[in-house]
């Protein structure tokens, strides 16, 4: 038996243990084949835990977790609990106390599923997008005065320093330099392609430009270097997917576009990302939530969780295993499921589990 990796898996809220139950089959499926152990321990860390103790993080929490090679995720996010408490107090707090600095979200259409994109296929929409996940306007730099007079005045800035920028393009450089078209095969160069504002956000992506340029010539000569405005890049992933390869950006725009493209792709039910702490633990999840209103009637798509668990395997260096799980899901698509919709899959959540883990 090869390597054994210690994970460490939140379930969460609503549907969240249900599809992290089927992500649990095929990533137990791809271990026993490729030969290496996978130990899994339970946290259970979300809503029904905060109403019944009141606490939303254990302050031990981020130390213990650290212990484990990686985190696999459900869903946070309960309906007797205010929006907000759960994600910022699990999510974001944990993303920022283990420093995982960055969000990555591929866009890939698989076989079998619809886009609302004309005549776009498989072929068209497959690229990746890297988004600054720790800096920007979400770390709440700001304030607020005068509140509730009509002299009100809030403030919330967008703050980036270079070590931030920087050491997310050198992610983004080396996953284009590894997993870009030309590394797949299918084109002539590896692309890597900057998403901002230059012409209005001029001091921040001033920044990330300048050090986009530098770094690129200096140290990434053999991957090819665009820049794109972020409301030109909305329109392209509308209209020429094609067009794309990797994608960097920064935080919020990261946060928008990444939503545009999981819906391109089929939906959230197929979109996975991951939470990359490359010198550290990273956290991988479905993108689409807890979809309390489905839980327990075993009639969700799982298919996003079981993607995250390949990203998973991917980033701890078992390629083989995480493209098997990949393959299956594409298989699954492509010649079983009617749907991606919750109870309109023509199998239950369980049953999707199953197809995976057996084509794995």
């Amino acid at each position: 038996m090869g390597k054994t990796y210690k994970i460490a898996v939140i379930p969460g809220d609503g549907t969240g243990p249900e599809v992290v139950a089927e992500g649990r089959k095929a990533l137990v499926a791809a271990a026993a084949k490729f030969g290496f152990k996978l130990e899994m321990t339970d946290f259970d860390f979300g809503g029904e835990r905060y109403l019944r103790t009141g606490e939303i993080l254990p302050d031990t929490a981020a130390d213990e977790l650290r212990k484990f090679d990686a985190i696999y995720l459900g869903a946070i996010g309960h309906p007797g609990v205010k929006p907000g408490i759960l994600e910022k107090g699990i999510l974001l707090r944990l993303r920022f106390e283990l420093d995982q600095y960055i969000n990555l979200r591929p866009v890939r259409l698989f076989p079998g599923v619809e886009t609302p994109l004309k005549n776009k296929g498989p072929e068209q929409i497959n690229y990746c997008v890297v988004r600054e996940n720790t800096g920007g306007i979400y770390t709440g730099t700001g304030g607020v005065s005068m509140k509730g007079t009509p002299h009100e005045v809030a403030v919330q800035s967008e703050v980036y320093n270079r070590f931030q920028v920087e050491r997310c393009l050198r992610y983004a450089f080396e996953y284009a330099r590894k997993y870009g078209k030309k590394a797949q095969g299918k084109g002539d160069v590896n692309t890597l392609a900057l998403v901002g504002k230059t012409n209005v956000l001029t001091y921040v992506f001033d920044l990330w430009e300048r050090v986009f340029h530098e770094v690129g010539q200096k140290d990434y000569p053999d991957v090819k270097r665009e820049y794109y405005h972020v409301d030109a890049t909305c329109m392209y992933m509308v209209k020429s997917p094609e067009w794309f390869d990797v994608l960097v950006t920064s935080n919020m725009f990261g946060d928008i576009i990444t939503d545009l493209g999981a819906e391109t792709q089929g939906g959230m039910g197929i979109a996975a990302g991951g939470n990359i702490n490359p010198e550290g633990v990273s956290m991988f999840e479905p993108i689409g939530g807890s979809a309390p209103k489905y839980t327990g009637q075993n009639i969700i798509n799982p298919l996003a969780a079981v993607c995250a668990g390949a990203m998973m395997l991917e980033t701890l260096g078992e390629i083989k295993a995480a493209q098997a799980i990949e393959n299956a899901v594409k298989e699954v698509t492509g010649t079983k499921l009617k749907s991606l919709s919750a109870g309109k899959m023509g199998y239950s959540t369980s049953q999707v589990g199953d197809l995976v883990a057996e084509r794995v």
